[in-house]
């Protein structure tokens, strides 16, 4: 199927009653549409959730379809419902080697690939950007966020990006023993005149400002007065207008002859309510100044506060070069917005205190500074701090030592065969790698398991299973080709290399074709399974036996393991028998009997049990030697195999 239609967007009115709205535009699956709700009067945007708020009908459709509101969930009146595709940009298509090529996997995958470009258009279609004549040089904005914060964007005298700085913090109205700090805006209440204060100061005296004893410390920004006088002009300009303009209409109506006069003094009327409206204007705008002033001069200049404040005082993020006036340091302080910390402008007088007397031992801090690097025994000394602190907190043990010191240089004389050992025998949570030796020996501190270093590389010492066998059970997702960790019950997977089934649903699979077994903790199967497919995985365990010396046992006897007496030669025996000799301590040979009864069943675990009379000293009785799943009588010695899984005795 095709992509036909650049549309990925449809609006819709909503009236409290509408639950059904179409989409224009084809869909892959129902999570590929974003559902918004905005409020024409806010601007307020809210996005829905699927099932929860909607249901979608038509995925696949190359014509759309449409969501349904669930109850409680229709827009009202007043909103816009806004329908957009939101396919994800991922790419989930994964072709298999040497498969028939999968045309319409393919194709879906070129559509999404064309509906994740028409989001990406519509996207940059809603940014602003540049003409394609434009010539501008800073596009790609630099300054960082925390630089841009409560910052106003616009633009410099060559047309370029730039950020510029609001400054001001207003205090109010003015009252006496307040402390105030510089470029603060207060309010003179006694003439309702605005200043900004140029010292900072605690203030005294009384309003007006002018003539208070500080007033050299304020600067007059808005002069109430002033902008009364102008409102005031304004207004009666424009009442002197009205009037003319009465005198003019009655001067018409009762004389033709004053036509001229009224004319004119019609036109004299327009001028003044002009310049009246004018005035007004120039009122309010300079009304509106002081207030932006007021507001703008807030953001930046903060007063004075007991502690380091968090945000200004509109509650808006802080913004670089901030002042405020720390009442319990008697220090000002400025923001530096690029480490997110207030900077005081001045030593408090403890800190000056303690300036003053390194001031004072310059000479000795000169001393140790000479002392540092190139020397280094300063800087010797501060790199193994944590060394002197570990002996200072030990030194009891170290005292011992001191106390040893003939076992120190002892140990120290044989240093080498010391280092030795340490390099044969390792403990470590991973296989070391270095100076490496076949017969080397570490425990894995990770797998609790000691492990020898062969030409082939680390082996594990003993069996990884406990007992002869363990079984591990899997069930497979889709296309799972690694199985590894923890099975159905639990249990961590664990095996000697090369001693291992895997079977895939009952069928054994062929090791090193089929399935790769070498890691000893994971299995990986050449053909990924079947969602549902059952893995079972049975891991043997194995040991080490030691070496026997043939020519021992060719050239003499062999020793029996607890002292016996050994067996001699076996050359020339034939038709002989194994027997324990009468001190029970070695073996002997003798002739076969020819009464001997062996009998032979099976224990509860299913093993073999071969049981004889020993030529009829054991006295079996009959009802239990009757209990034998078969019998054999020896005349001169047997022999067993095992042919197709049967035993086989030959006499």
């Amino acid at each position: 199927m095709t992509v036909s239609t650049t549309i990925i967007k449809n609006f819709h009115n909503g009236n409290g009653s509408a639950t059904n709205f179409a989409y224009q535009f084809r869909i892959l699956q129902d999570t590929d549409l974003l559902v918004i709700i905005r409020t024409n009067s806010t601007g307020a945007e809210t996005t829905k959730t699927l099932s929860t708020h909607y249901t979608v009908a038509g995925a696949g459709d190359a014509s759309g379809g449409s969501i349904t509101f669930t109850s409680g969930n229709v827009p009202a009146s007043g909103e816009t419902v806004v329908i957009r595709r939101n396919v994800p940009q991922t790419q989930a298509i994964d072709y298999i080697a040497n498969d028939p090529f999968p045309a319409e996997t393919h194709e879906e995958g070129l559509d999404r690939a064309t509906m994740v470009a028409q989001q990406v258009g519509e996207e940059s279609d809603r940014s602003i950007k540049l003409s394609r004549t434009n010539t501008m040089t800073s596009t790609e904005f630099t300054v960082g966020a925390t630089e841009r914060a409560n910052k106003v964007l616009g633009f410099d005298s060559s047309g370029e990006l730039t950020v510029t700085q609001e400054l001001g913090t207003n205090r109010g109205n003015w009252s006496s023993g307040t402390n105030y700090s510089a470029r603060d805006l207060v309010k003179d209440t006694s003439t309702n005149n605005i200043f900004l204060v140029n010292t900072a100061h605690t203030s005294s005296g009384s309003q007006p400002l002018t003539t208070n004893a500080n007033s050299a410390k304020y600067d007059l920004i808005v002069d109430a007065a002033t902008a009364t006088s102008a409102a005031s002009t304004a207004t009666a300009q424009a009442t002197i207008a009205t009037t003319k303009a009465g005198e003019a209409a009655t001067s018409a109506s009762t004389s033709t002859t004053q036509a001229g006069i009224s004319t004119t003094q019609a036109g004299i009327s327009t001028t003044k309510a002009g310049e009246a409206a004018t005035s007004a204007t120039g009122a309010e705008n300079a009304k509106n100044a002081a207030e932006a002033a007021l507001d703008t001069f807030d953001d930046k200049f903060l007063g004075s506060k007991s502690s380091d404040p968090t945000v200004d005082n509109d509650g808006n993020a802080l913004t670089d070069g901030a002042l405020y006036f720390n009442t319990t340091l008697n220090v000002m302080k400025v923001y530096d917005l690029g480490n997110t910390s207030w900077k005081q402008l001045v030593p408090t007088t403890s800190q000056q205190a303690n300036i003053d007397t390194v001031a004072a031992n310059n000479t000795n801090i000169t001393t140790v500074a000479g002392q540092i690097s190139p020397t280094n025994n300063i800087s010797s000394v501060a790199s193994n701090a944590t060394n002197i602190g570990l002996v200072g907190g030990s030194i009891t043990n170290v005292n011992l030592v001191g106390g040893s010191i003939g076992n120190v240089n002892e140990v120290g004389n044989n240093m080498g065969s010391v280092n030795e050992f340490g390099e044969r025998y390792r403990v470590a949570s991973s296989a070391p790698t270095t100076s490496l030796n076949e017969g080397d020996l570490y425990f894995d501190t990770t797998a609790n398991e000691l492990k020898v270093y062969k030409s082939s590389g680390w082996s594990a010492a003993g069996s990884t299973i406990n007992g002869t066998s363990a079984r591990f059970n899997y069930v497979a997702t889709a296309n799972q080709t690694t199985f590894t960790g923890s099975d159905a019950a639990g249990n961590t997977l664990a095996y000697d290399a090369g001693f291992v089934d895997v079977y895939l649903n009952g069928s054994k699979l062929l090791n090193g074709t089929d399935v790769t077994v070498t890691s000893g903790s994971s299995v990986v199967l050449a053909v990924g399974a079947t969602t549902g497919d059952i893995i079972d995985i049975i891991g043997f365990g194995t040991f080490n036996v030691a070496a026997i010396n043939a020519a021992n046992i060719n050239s003499g006897t062999l020793a029996v393991a607890r002292g016996g007496t050994g067996i001699s030669s076996l050359s020339g025996n034939a038709g002989k028998a194994l027997l324990v000799n009468a001190n029970a301590n070695g073996y002997t040979l003798a002739n076969a009997s020819s009464a001997e009864v062996y009998g032979f069943s099976k224990n509860n675990n299913g093993q073999l049990i071969v049981t004889t009379t020993n030529q009829g000293a054991d006295n079996i009785s009959s009802s239990t030697f009757a209990t034998f799943d078969d019998v054999l009588f020896s005349a001169s010695g047997f022999t067993f195999s095992i042919s197709n899984g049967e035993l086989i005795a030959t006499i």
